[in-house]
């Protein structure tokens, strides 16, 4: 029998990523994150001016966190036990978009969390290398959890038959992102989420 597989998101998913940002932006650029906003795009306001932050520096500014700052990141609660219990029934994958240079960072961030799985660098749609390495496993039942709803759009094309997973585990962030269209099921906590996963890959 194939083993099912979970591949998952990192940053929201199983760590906190946008309250890390929020502070860090504010403590070095004077930069405020409005998380009611519930996107990146027109989320920053220059304190000094109150001016909305252009989006041609929205990238650079994520760019450079994720450089120097990945160890301000903590655990979602739960996250690293769901991912044992998990992992004694299937094989687990983090796919998350970060160029590959980030790749040793943030695997060794996961790691100094105990969570020591494989890292999938990726830019853009999740789609094609979630489908790229269900298939290096020869997995069966498949679970992907991610917190933006693009995603959830590019595996539902790319691999229609994985059960999909809406989570943002952030409690600001989460009441101003509306439930991807693409995605079976929306759960924001990884016990109630763990539970879904498992019995979506027939493990229960």
């Amino acid at each position: 029998m194939k083993r099912p597989l979970l591949i998952t998101d990192c940053d929201e998913v199983l760590l906190h990523m946008v309250s890390h940002f929020d502070a860090w932006l504010g403590e070095v650029h004077g930069i405020r994150f409005a998380f009611e906003t519930g996107s990146f795009g027109g989320a920053m306001t220059d304190n000094s001016t109150g001016e909305a932050v252009a989006e041609d520096r929205v990238w650079p500014l994520l760019e450079q966190f994720f450089r120097g700052e990945m160890h301000r990141q903590t655990l979602v609660p739960g996250a690293v036990d769901a991912l044992g219990r998990i992992g004694e029934v299937a094989d687990i994958v983090i796919l998350t978009n970060l160029g590959d240079e980030a790749h040793p960072w943030r695997v060794d961030q996961l790691a100094r969390h105990g969570i020591r799985h494989e890292v999938v660098c990726n830019r853009g749609g999740k789609g094609v290398p979630a489908r790229a390495i269900i298939e290096r496993y020869g997995a069966g039942a498949t679970a992907f959890v991610d917190d933006l709803p693009v995603h959830h759009a590019s595996v539902a094309k790319h691999a229609p038959e994985v059960h999909r997973l809406h989570m943002v585990a952030e409690p600001r962030l989460a009441p101003a992102v509306p439930t991807a269209e693409h995605a079976h099921a929306r759960i924001d906590d990884w016990q109630t989420a763990s539970e879904w996963i498992i019995e979506r890959l027939g493990a229960k």
